[in-house]
């Protein structure tokens, strides 16, 4: 699902499902099907997968060891939790499981922020306060990101 891009406002119906915008259907592989993978984010939002990108997500994780680390595996236990297989019904609807619609706070008015390989959900105010931010303060968060950035690649040289 890599280079998602859009930012989608939705609903969820009463009974907790959500009708996939067509704009963001539309950028979906065809290797996807009708199967997704709903995860809670490290925020109060969730992270929508294909099947094959949670797999690289989860493969990832793996590679780390956590024979003696207790962080390490209660890390991974808690990253994996509350992950759901999700099906897109015939009316192109995902129904999100109760669990975690309460963990993302999620109610009537959603927000999906899609970029790279996923989608994460948000309910529209905590989407607004997490974007609330003060240009200064956006110019200090990418010089520390681009800093990171150049140290990462500097590494790989």
């Amino acid at each position: 699902m890599s280079g998602l891009i859009g930012e989608f406002e939705c609903k969820l119906d009463s009974k907790g499902r959500l009708s996939l915008p067509s704009k963001l259907r539309v950028q979906l592989p065809e290797s996807a099907g009708n199967t997704l993978v709903l995860n809670r984010g490290f925020e109060k939002c969730l992270v929508l997968y294909t099947k094959e990108d949670w797999l690289k997500e989860t493969t990832k994780l793996n590679e780390v060891d956590d024979f003696m680390s207790p962080e390490i595996r209660r890390f991974k236990r808690v990253f994996t939790n509350g992950a759901n297989l999700i099906q897109i019904d015939s009316a192109m609807r995902i129904l999100i499981p109760k669990k975690l619609l309460e963990y993302a706070q999620l109610e009537s008015e959603l927000v999906l922020s899609a970029y790279n390989n996923k989608v994460e959900l948000w309910s529209k105010s905590n989407y607004e306060n997490e974007l609330s931010i003060e240009a200064d303060d956006l110019s200090s968060l990418a010089q520390h990101f681009y800093t990171q950035q150049s140290k990462n690649s500097s590494k790989e040289d």
